[in-house]
């Protein structure tokens, strides 16, 4: 099979750059654009609730709409399909669907279905999880590099009888740590980073190399009552203060344990979830694209967590005016 058809690289750990893959690079970056939405609130939604919010969000001119795939959540790929099918243009990511959800075969198929139904519109998002989620699946959680090289290696056997898409599905791999960052480099078309520092930024751009992509997923408060902004931020980070993916990627940045325990120092909550006006979290957007991010994905969360935030996202789009174009149709 040719390996264009498939999701995913050669198997070998080498980066595989050459012109089709720059070529593929420089078109799925010219289709994110610099900004995009990140959206948990979707799940907490019914189907017309999240259409008319992915259509407003694209309105305003938005490239793109990230969601997760939780334990609970809806299925990532039929909830990838609800979403394309409610815009005309947006890129629709996973962010990201779990390898322990699906075997190689059904993640592989699944993107080329949407990629062959939306040309140009789907993205993949690939992640080893989290060992509790993937326990509480019955599954084993294993040595997160070792599976991730395995799965793509038997995406890339994978058949298709279906006719497929006109491009290859773009896939990112959701990363952290050095290793992960050199293979999501090396294998896909870049990384997806989430409930990171800024300082995270600049260390995955150097470990990704130039042309990989490296897209930012950013939380943010859009509320000016100082206190009531950090403790949305602070009711968010919980879950991911212990999660040992995410807190050994702090540690690795230097933060303390210090800063980690009891739900996270003012100091470290700051840093990951930007809290104040619009202004304050363009600067923050600003400050990842110049630290080497391509496309940064905005997580707006407010105190009810079903909250899409529609209206925040249309003040926000009004500071980002210089790195999303001209007004919203």
């Amino acid at each position: 099979m040719d390996a264009r058809d498939a999701p995913g690289r050669a198997p070998d750990t080498k980066p595989q750059v050459g012109d089709s893959t720059t070529w593929r690079r420089s078109n799925l970056r010219a289709a994110l654009g610099r900004i995009g939405v990140w959206s948990f609130a979707l799940q907490a939604n019914g189907a017309a609730t999240e259409r008319r919010a992915v259509a407003a969000w694209e309105a305003l001119g938005y490239r793109s709409i990230w969601f997760p795939e939780s334990l609970g959540s809806k299925e990532a790929f039929a909830h990838a399909g609800l979403l394309l099918g409610a815009t005309s243009q947006a890129v629709v990511a996973t962010g990201i669907a779990s390898i322990h959800a699906r075997d190689p075969m059904a993640t592989a198929n699944g993107a080329r279905t949407l990629a062959e139904a939306y040309p140009g519109r789907f993205v993949l998002g690939l992640g080893v999880s989290h060992a509790p989620s993937v326990a509480q699946r019955g599954g084993a959680y294993g040595r997160p590099i070792e599976r991730m090289v395995a799965y793509l290696d038997a995406m890339e056997t994978v058949a298709f009888a279906a006719p497929p898409p006109a491009e290859p599905v773009p896939v990112v791999l959701a990363a952290l740590g050095p290793r992960m960052l050199e293979l999501a480099a090396a294998r896909t078309d870049g990384a997806h980073s989430y409930f990171v520092p800024l300082e995270h930024t600049a260390m995955a751009r150097e470990r990704l190399g130039r042309e990989p992509l490296l897209v930012v997923e950013q939380t943010a408060v859009l509320d000016i009552d100082h206190s009531r902004a950090r403790a949305t931020a602070r009711t968010f980070a919980a879950r991911y203060l212990g999660l040992e993916n995410y807190t050994d990627n702090l540690r690795r940045l230097g933060w303390s344990d210090e800063d980690i325990a009891g739900g996270g120092s003012d100091r470290l909550i700051d840093a990951v979830v930007v809290q104040g006006d619009a202004a304050a979290i363009a600067d923050r957007v600003r400050a990842h694209l110049d630290a080497g991010a391509d496309h940064v994905c905005v997580q707006l969360r407010a105190p009810d967590p079903a909250d899409l935030c529609l209206e925040a996202y249309a003040e926000l789009r009004a500071a980002l005016v210089d790195l999303m174009g001209g007004p919203a149709v």
